[in-house]
């Protein structure tokens, strides 16, 4: 995998010492970690075309990188031959999506990340107790689209507080709330707060539902905000977790941006900048980071400084049959 490549020039004052501080962590998550090893494996195990429902993470050069050995990326289940292999995306998918691959007699691999299924799970097993749901996030999104559909009713999206004082779920005495796990820890907070005041008795989840890499990347951008004169984000737009990164940043008043790769870096960025400040969302590989850096570095940066921050050592197990025969392996 290779970001596209051109040659920025320098222009603009350079300050005499333009350092790059790195946020920790950073970059892939145990969830994406997973699901793109699923694919490679179903690549290696059963030979292309593998077929995915959805974009398997939200990054642009993972998802070209895939579909360049054999990967289909598909949105209808219509478009999968009988008989083929396909893999539902990290986001998770819908119960009807679920039945209708089985229907369809597809060989299927779930690659929807354990902190994902956590919630599927817990919808269901409160939904059968009796209680409806307020779920948090972005309206679209594939995740929502997949827990809410874990039911057929009774689960109400609501994107910021002023969609709280409008929903209107059926009955108040059992109502719990889930959330997206990539959503902006502080407006999740701020939104929650406002269904708590509405309905007093709602019940939260046992467990933050805003995943931990989620979190470990925005607490990171908080420190590295008042480091720097601006940040960077490594991520695709449609990429929740890199977007509230990015939102994040310039919310405690760091001028930020994101990009897709170092392509997309802009000269006028760094007039005048001495401290920038680097960090990618849970989709982004490494790579793209250090191309980045390499484009940085061209623009007169003369060092490269770590953060100190969270080591994750979070790894999720994989699907039954995916095992390899001894000496084949993912490129």
């Amino acid at each position: 995998m290779s970001p596209t490549s051109t040659a920025l020039p320098s222009g603009g004052a350079t300050p005499a010492h333009r350092n790059i501080i790195l946020a920790e962590p950073r970059g892939f998550c145990a969830g994406v970690d997973r699901a793109i090893d699923i694919v490679d494996r179903a690549l290696v195990k059963f030979g292309a075309p593998i077929y995915v429902r959805h974009e398997i993470v939200h990054n642009t050069h993972v998802v070209n990188d895939l579909k360049l050995r054999g990967a289909i990326f598909i949105e209808d289940l219509g478009d999968v031959p009988a008989g083929a292999t396909l893999i539902f995306s990290a986001h998770g998918v819908s119960k009807a999506v679920q039945r209708e691959a089985q229907a369809r007699g597809f060989r299927i691999f779930d690659a929807t990340c354990p902190l994902v299924t956590k919630v599927h799970v817990e919808v269901a097993k409160l939904h059968k107790e009796g209680y409806e749901f307020i779920m948090i996030g972005h309206k679209g999104h594939p995740e929502v689209e997949g827990t809410m559909g874990q039911l057929d009713s009774g689960i109400h999206l609501v994107e910021d507080v002023a969609d709280v004082a409008r929903v209107q779920p059926r009955q108040t005495e059992r109502l719990a709330v889930v959330t997206q796990t990539t959503l902006s820890v502080d407006d999740s907070a701020e939104i929650s707060a406002a269904v708590r005041a509405r309905f007093p008795h709602v019940r939260a989840p046992k467990h933050q539902d805003i995943c931990y890499a989620t979190q470990n990347r925005q607490d990171a951008v908080k420190v590295l905000s008042s480091q720097v004169d601006m940040v960077i984000v490594v991520g695709s737009p449609t990429s929740s977790n890199s977007s509230r990164l990015r939102e994040l940043a310039a919310r405690l008043g760091t001028e930020a941006y994101m990009v897709d790769d170092a392509s997309q870096l802009q000269v006028q960025w760094f007039t005048g900048k001495s401290q920038i400040g680097l960090t990618a969302g849970a989709s982004a590989p490494e790579v793209l980071v250090q191309a980045v850096i390499e484009r940085i570095r061209a623009l007169g940066a003369v060092s490269v400084r770590k953060m100190q921050g969270i080591e994750e050592t979070i790894k999720f197990p994989l699907p039954k049959g995916l095992k390899l025969d001894p000496g084949s392996a993912p490129s």
